[in-house]
């Protein structure tokens, strides 16, 4: 009847009286352990019924396979059954996963209705999202899932690209004994992770995720608390590979921009980001969609990236979702229902736990690493406006990617203030490394920059020493420009960034006013400031270059070829200047 907008608030304003009156607790605790069960406790079908199943799918009778099995299921869930048992061969304890009765027939029914009434809604809600689309991403993947020789082959392909990660475990499959209908594969023994409130393996939860989500783009689609156990010795198990996706190289790229947009405060970019992603129509009105952005998110990523809650930005963005007619495409309906499930896993073990706070450090350490031509030319676009260095970004850079941490004894460290000398080690040898080549070059850059401009400071301080000594002399013509000034104070910024000199930093800024905007000294105070303080900083540095005998032979090659590579560059500053002054 054209009136949704007038609708929305009605119906809006009537939620709102059901919520009041349902009290503060939409579903009581009582109800959720109930409804978990559904995950592995639903009404199990007969083991009559599973044994044949697995004799006629095998080919072979219950004792030939195995020399023992349980009497009941183990655990029940919607697609199957499971049971443990012994290989008669080799004795080794397995799991063994036996297909429910018709269930192919029963979900094939569930989804042609489904589509169905996507295709009404969308038309009579006049949605932008392809609702028949995001239901046909979802029944391919649960079509899938009910092939158990498709789920046998996610298994070791997750098991070969993950199994390697420090305290995750990933059971073996044995591909001899599974079929379309019957899945063997290596029992695991343990509890259920959201039953043990282990917060480290949550964090190895949260680091594996972003590592199948940014790195490989193979992910698990559905890492319920059914489907995550704690071993006995203290790993992270998963033990079910029904249910996968493929994140695609060109949407991993636009995820990880759009996360270093919003932490950067780039809302202009980010607006970009979501028409990459497909969030957006490329019609979208991008300067409104930034203003709006801006407005959303503003408070959210001001009390830092370690305090941002995922939930609170999408709760957020609901209102500029409808307005600006966001849409969600079909493959971005599994990562998001994973990154939820896991939010939720992290929540119930600390409900303070910020997922992006703990996996940002991975985004930072991907973009800075990775040698796709999309993400170096989003890392010089973020560290360049107008041809300026941005060190400030590139400190917030170094410093998150060096929380990258899964080992147990550096998930305690990264809470603590590491000392300099660490810090120090650790940027060092990742700029001397090949994945650091990038960032090497845009550091050996900015210190040519910084020493040529020093090298005129210093000319400028000695010509103004001689001047004040001989009457009658006017004032001394300074031989820096304005960039110079700029480039010594990014020089300087970076030496102490690299000694891990914090404290030194601030308090250096806070004495001599350097790079405050509101600052009305003149220029040669502030040269003078920077010069002044030259020799604790040499001091700490040299103090600094003890480490370098500690790190690998390689890297103490490479270290030897920088100084020729940084004269070369000092060299052609020095003769473009002095023909720039001599023909201008």
């Amino acid at each position: 009847m054209e009136r949704s907008d007038q609708m929305f608030k009605v119906r809006a304003a009537e939620l709102r009286k059901i919520l009041v009156e349902l009290g503060p607790d939409l579903i009581q605790p009582s109800y959720l352990d109930e409804l978990s069960l559904l995950q592995d406790r639903i009404t199990p079908f007969s083991t009559e019924v599973a044994l044949d199943t697995i004799e006629k799918e095998l080919g072979l009778q219950i004792d030939e396979l195995f020399s023992e099995i349980s009497p009941e299921p183990v655990a029940a869930a919607s697609l199957g059954q499971v049971y443990q048992a012994r290989l008669r061969r080799s004795g080794q304890v397995v799991a063994v996963k036996v297909q429910r009765p018709g269930v192919q027939a029963a979900i094939s029914l569930d989804i042609l209705i489904l589509r169905f009434l996507a295709g009404v809604v969308k038309k009579a809600g006049k949605f932008n999202t392809d609702l028949q689309a995001v239901i046909d991403e979802w029944a391919s993947s649960l079509f899938r899932e009910m092939d158990y020789r498709k789920e046998a082959d996610n298994g070791l392909k997750f098991r070969r690209l993950y199994g390697g990660i420090k305290d995750v475990f990933v059971p073996n499959i044995n591909m001899e004994h599974t079929t379309r209908r019957v899945l063997v594969m290596e029992w695991v023994e343990g509890q259920k992770l959201s039953e043990v409130k282990d917060l480290y393996l949550v964090e190895v939860g949260v680091y594996c995720s972003f590592n199948q989500l940014l790195e490989n783009g193979f992910y698990h689609a559905d890492p319920h608390p059914g489907n995550l156990f704690r071993t006995y010795d203290g790993k992270l198990a998963y033990i079910d590979f029904g249910m996968m996706g493929e994140f695609k190289q060109e949407f991993r790229e636009g995820f990880i921009e759009a996360c270093l947009h919003l932490v950067n405060r780039d809302f202009d970019a980010l607006s970009k980001d979501f028409v990459t992603l497909g969030l957006l129509p490329p019609t979208a009105e991008k300067e409104a969609v930034t203003k709006a952005l801006t407005g959303v998110f503003q408070d959210a990523v001001a009390k830092g990236v370690q305090n941002i809650s995922f939930g609170d930005l999408l709760g957020n963005l609901g209102t500029t979702m409808y307005k600006f007619k966001f849409q969600i495409p079909s493959y971005f309906s599994l990562v998001i229902r994973s990154l939820a499930v896991l939010e939720g896993i992290a929540i119930s073990s600390d409900p303070n736990y910020k997922v992006l706070g703990s996996t940002y450090p991975w985004i930072a350490k991907k973009v800075l690493t990775d040698s796709s031509p999309q993400l170096k030319s989003s890392l010089q676009a973020l560290l360049y406006k107008d041809g300026a260095f941005r060190i400030d970004r590139l400190e917030s850079l170094l410093t998150e990617s060096l929380r990258a941490r899964t080992e147990k004894a550096f998930v305690k460290i990264q809470r603590e203030e590491a000392n300099s000398r660490m810090v120090f080690k650790e940027i060092l040898s990742f700029t001397l490394t090949e994945k650091g080549s990038f960032v090497r070059e845009i550091l050996i850059e900015e210190f040519a920059k910084g020493l040529d401009a020093l090298g005129l400071a210093t000319l400028d301080s000695l010509t103004s020493a001689a001047t004040t000594r001989i009457p009658f002399t006017g004032s001394s013509v300074s031989f820096m420009s304005k960039e110079d000034m700029i480039n010594l104070r990014t020089f300087h910024r970076l030496m102490f960034l690299l000694a891990g000199l914090e404290s030194n930093k601030k308090s250096f800024e806070e004495v001599n006013g350097v790079g405050n905007p509101n600052n009305n000294q003149s220029a040669y105070l502030e040269e003078s400031s920077l010069l002044s303080y030259q020799p604790a900083l040499v001091s700490e540095i040299l103090a600094m270059l003890s480490i370098i005998p500690e790190l690998p032979p390689e890297l103490q090659q490479q270290l030897l070829r920088l100084p020729a590579d940084l004269a070369r560059r000092l060299i052609s500053r020095a003769s473009a200047r002095t023909i720039q002054r001599i023909f201008l």
